[in-house]
């Protein structure tokens, strides 16, 4: 046997070495897959070798199917300066305007002088101002002329939009608050007949005030109601669809017109003996 060549991996060899021993112990187990854990290992880290040197190349590969980004050219553009202006050379003449299509007689606005100043001028006849348009000087006119507009034209004035205000206001803040019509004895007087009390507020006893808000609109109309206060057991939907089915209220008034203003109120549930 000693005379043979030794194999220190094989199976055989490891079983007379570990003969009457514990193989349950880590070194039998390693000297066991010691070869398949070499074989896997050179094999892994041959692929980790291979893709750390054809990365480069896949990078590259991936950047040239990718559109390239467009270059914006800027070219700077020198504009030549104006000519100089010749003070030797005069401006042109103004442009007479042509001469209106009917008659015109001096008759400038009376403008207050020193007596040293003032020239007498007779004014101009009645039956004169009836052939002629009054103007600053005489000038005789042309029926054929066409008619020019002088100056620039503007648009004219223009009308200013009207904005409608629909800013809700508070209750305390406006001059003329809102109310119901009749006053509010009235309106206690309808929710008295318009409230029907939940059956389930009836059986649990359920006693006390819901408080709620809304908006009275500009036409009386009472929307955005929110109740701001709970009662519970039906109470509080009750509220709400008595407030929906109210007649219009007098709007608030805010400067002398209506206004959209914010009420609050609380509304009583009682069960009578």
């Amino acid at each position: 046997m000693f005379g043979s060549k030794i194999d220190l991996f094989d199976k055989e060899w490891l079983d007379v070495v570990f003969a009457k021993k514990n193989k349950s112990y880590g070194a039998y187990e390693l000297r066991k897959n010691n070869g398949t854990n070499t074989t896997k290992a050179l094999f892994l880290a041959s692929a980790v070798f291979i893709f750390l040197f054809i990365l480069p190349k896949i990078i590259d590969l991936i950047k040239g199917q990718m559109p390239e980004e467009e270059i914006v050219k800027q070219t700077e553009v020198v504009m030549a300066p104006p000519p100089p202006v010749d003070p030797k050379t005069p401006p042109p003449p103004p442009v007479e305007p042509p001469p209106p299509k009917t008659d015109q007689i001096k008759f400038p606005p009376p403008i207050v002088k020193p007596d040293n100043e003032v020239r007498d001028e007779d004014p101009p006849q009645v039956e004169q101002l009836k052939a002629a348009d009054p103007g600053q000087k005489t000038i005789e006119g042309d029926p054929g002329a066409d008619i020019v507009v002088v100056g620039p034209v503007g648009e004219g004035p223009k009308q200013a939009a009207v904005v409608e205000d629909t800013k809700v206001y508070d209750f305390v803040s406006i001059e003329t608050q809102p109310g119901f019509p009749g006053g509010m004895d009235k309106f206690y007087a309808y929710l008295g007949k318009a409230i029907r009390y939940p059956p389930m507020a009836q059986e649990n006893n359920i006693q006390g005030k819901v408080f709620c808000s809304f908006v009275v609109e500009k036409d009386g109309r009472l929307t955005d109601i929110k109740v701001e206060r709970k009662l519970g057991g039906g109470t509080d939907e009750e509220a709400v669809r008595v407030l929906k089915a109210s007649p219009k209220w007098t709007p608030g008034i805010q400067n002398g017109k209506p206004v959209r203003v914010k009420y609050n109120i609380p509304i009583s549930f009682t069960l009578s003996n």
